[in-house]
């Protein structure tokens, strides 16, 4: 009994590889479900559309090129601007609400009305209306940017 020298117990350090092996996992798990949580995407395309023909003259031109923008900004994302389509994925917003396109179009309303007096009442219209995109990507934050453009129109019938 006096002679035996008793076995060394064996102790798991926290720097061993298997817990850096499970930390990682864990932080690439997380990582990944906060980043698929954060998506954005965006697409104007009308569910109902109207089909107005200006071949008569029943109409006139109020203005032309009148616009509206908006912005929204991410922190750890990136942005992918395309035309009418503008999508984002990043962990958390930090900048605007993210409504791109009611907001660029209350823009160009509000832009309108300043020149022109206030729409309610007349029958407006926006024809030629355009839709531009644009984005800031950096390492840890991204700008996306819509832009709208649109001539107004008011029927005299």
């Amino acid at each position: 009994m006096w002679g035996k020298i008793p076995k060394k117990k064996k102790i798991n350090h926290i720097g061993t590889l298997e817990h850096i092996d499970s930390f990682l996992m864990i932080v690439v798990v997380a990582s990944s479900f906060a980043a698929a949580g954060c998506a954005t995407g965006g697409l104007f395309a009308a569910a109902n559309l109207t089909d107005v023909r200006l071949q008569t003259s029943n109409f006139k031109v109020l203005a032309r090129g009148v616009t509206g923008e908006a912005t929204a900004g991410y922190l750890l994302g990136v942005t992918v601007p395309a035309g009418m389509v503008t999508n984002t994925i990043a962990l958390a917003r930090v900048e605007g609400t993210g409504m791109l396109y009611k907001e660029a179009l209350d823009g160009l309303w509000k832009n309108f009305q300043l020149a022109h007096g206030p729409a309610e009442g007349k029958k407006l219209a926006l024809i030629n209306v355009h839709y531009d995109s644009d984005a800031l990507n950096l390492l840890v934050y991204t700008k996306a940017r819509l832009m709208v453009s649109a001539d107004v129109v008011e029927f005299t019938e």
